[in-house]
């Protein structure tokens, strides 16, 4: 693949490209989206409102338009390269949603402001971190898949955990470049790059990051950093960002 999946402008052609990839060459389970009103997506890029965009699902105060998924159901989610193809050839534009946990990576997402003081301390730290997809309102890192008892173990050793930071594992779900949601353009912040193989031994190394860089990524799934390697830094983030209340869209 010779671009970063959701670096450049999205045509018809690049939502498909990337669940194809996402799905055959990483084994990321996929599947459409609930897409935006058509009107109400022209309007929302136009004046820069994410809040003027409208969801097509049935849900008239829908907190996450375009999103999730909406028909087929989560369950559906496919590596089926013939499957994945039919559902975005027959509609080009729908978001391209990832289903965690399981097969697919997991996620924790948080406020953008909160992602952003997290990743410049992961930086002091020299901490090594995976791929962040980004909107305009939240950071989400993806990490290896995890266990709802082995978050619940490691949440036990906080005194206490925002509403504002989520956890996406099994049953869960996130939305991929270069998709177009209701919060915005959904973009990568931090890019994947895939494990290297020396000596038997898989590693992620520099080249592997200067070929991200580049924007040629080999067809093998990105490293994802176990969840504990990132907890505390995301709760520790997450402490000063608004609390999120019963809207999903922060």
């Amino acid at each position: 693949m010779r671009e970063i999946l959701g670096r450049r402008r999205m045509n018809r052609s690049s939502l498909r490209n990337a669940a194809l990839h996402y799905a055959t060459c990483w084994g990321w389970p996929v599947l459409p989206g609930a897409a935006l009103n058509p009107a109400s997506a022209t309007t929302a890029r136009q004046s820069r409102q994410p809040s003027a965009a409208v969801c097509s699902c049935p849900d008239a105060e829908c907190a996450v338009p375009g999103a999730h998924p909406f028909d087929p159901v989560l369950l559906a989610a496919s590596t089926d390269a013939r499957m994945v193809g039919w559902w975005w050839t027959n509609r080009p534009t729908a978001p391209l949603i990832l289903a965690t946990g399981g097969r697919g990576p997991s996620a924790l997402s948080l406020p953008a402001i909160a992602g952003a003081r997290a990743l410049a301390e992961f930086d002091r730290l020299g901490e090594r971190i995976g791929p962040v997809v980004a909107t305009p309102t939240r950071f989400t890192l993806l990490v290896a898949p995890y266990a709802l008892a082995e978050l619940g173990e490691k949440l036990y050793a906080h005194d206490w955990v925002p509403s504002s930071l989520r956890f996406h594992g099994e049953g869960g779900y996130v939305a991929l470049p270069p998709s177009h949601t209701g919060a915005g353009r959904v973009r990568w912040e931090r890019e994947p790059f895939a494990a290297e193989v020396t000596g038997g031994t898989r590693k992620s190394g520099r080249s592997a990051a200067r070929r991200a860089k580049r924007g040629a990524l080999p067809c093998t799934a990105p490293w994802l950093p176990r969840m504990e390697r990132v907890l505390d830094v995301l709760v520790e983030a997450s402490t000063t960002a608004p609390g999120s209340g019963t809207s999903l869209t922060f």
